[in-house]
């Protein structure tokens, strides 16, 4: 039997070279998929809230995700519950918007609760999140569909 050979990034990493789509899910090799974020950029805290901002308005809340993940692994310790709580909203919002409630509404109110623990900073509207964060996690608990370009939050009062 031979071994199926795994998908690797420039560092030898496993890592699936499949495209994804704008909630992140896998398509098929050869298919067209969105262009993923690059791993590992370390960008001021306005770049990663414009970076997410962006894509949070594109419907794409999985690669916000990825944005926020990049400031939590390489921004301050005293920063890590704030950027890590935006990363669980974005995914939150893309569970929900692929249709898992249970999932969706769990990161939503996990991350709700992290962004406000964190105190926030950087002109995040931490009240105006957790507001958002608890009202679509009741309306997918009760069946509603999403649509994560519609839903998307504002993270910042400006």
């Amino acid at each position: 039997m031979t071994a199926k050979k795994r998908d690797r990034d420039a560092e030898g990493r496993a890592r699936s070279a499949r495209p994804r789509d704008g909630l992140g899910r896998p398509l098929p090799y050869g298919a067209e998929g969105v262009e993923r974020q690059p791993e590992g950029v370390v960008r001021t805290p306005a770049g990663t809230l414009g970076e997410a901002q962006r894509l949070l308005d594109a419907g794409m809340p999985f690669h916000a995700h990825e944005v926020f993940e990049d400031a939590w692994k390489s921004g301050p310790a005293a920063e890590a519950g704030l950027w890590r709580g935006l990363a669980q909203l974005a995914v939150g919002l893309t569970h929900a918007a692929r249709g898992n409630a249970v999932g969706g509404a769990r990161l939503l109110r996990r991350g709700a609760a992290s962004v406000a623990a964190s105190g926030g900073g950087h002109g995040i509207d931490v009240p105006g999140l957790v507001h958002w964060a608890g009202a679509l996690a009741g309306r997918v608990e009760h069946g509603e569909r999403v649509d994560a370009a519609q839903e998307s939050p504002r993270l910042t009062g400006r």
